[in-house]
């Protein structure tokens, strides 16, 4: 997928993110990984704050990147998702597997249908991947950022 494209079609908006943005938000989903993994809140809840997380980190992706989403665009978690490829190199399987996990967190969302625990697991698991893999980017990418 090719950022200046989703530019031109307003998907996306040139963003120059600063060190205390980038840092904050880095912030924001570590906060967000630990509170995933408290098991006295509902399962439901748990995988919001991973799938918030992993959003999060999708976001840093484009924002590294010199590109933010177009919020007031409708798709915008999924073309955040579907950007990691081209942002920083994340394996498609993967990306498949998350843009799974924003499908079920809009049913959960819109619909109601109750989160699974093993959909909890496999978020959590997701969001610590990922965030794991946007901290090493921007380390050897972007270490102005860092």
């Amino acid at each position: 997928m090719i950022l200046v494209n989703l530019l031109k079609i307003n998907k996306l908006q040139v963003h120059s993110p600063s060190r205390d943005a980038v840092q904050r938000l880095l912030e924001a989903a570590n906060r967000n990984i630990a509170d995933a993994h408290i098991t006295e809140i509902s399962a439901e809840n748990r995988f919001d704050a991973a799938y918030k997380c992993i959003m999060q980190c999708a976001m840093l992706a484009l924002w590294v990147n010199g590109y933010r989403t177009s919020t007031s665009q409708p798709g915008h978690h999924q073309t955040a998702i579907q950007t990691l490829p081209t942002t920083i190199g994340l394996a498609q399987t993967t990306v498949i597997v998350l843009d799974a996990l924003r499908k079920q967190r809009n049913v959960s969302d819109y619909e109601g249908d109750p989160i699974s625990d093993q959909a909890v697991i496999e978020c959590i698991k997701q969001a610590e991947q990922l965030y794991q893999n946007i901290n090493v980017w921007i380390s050897k990418n972007r270490a102005d950022l860092v």
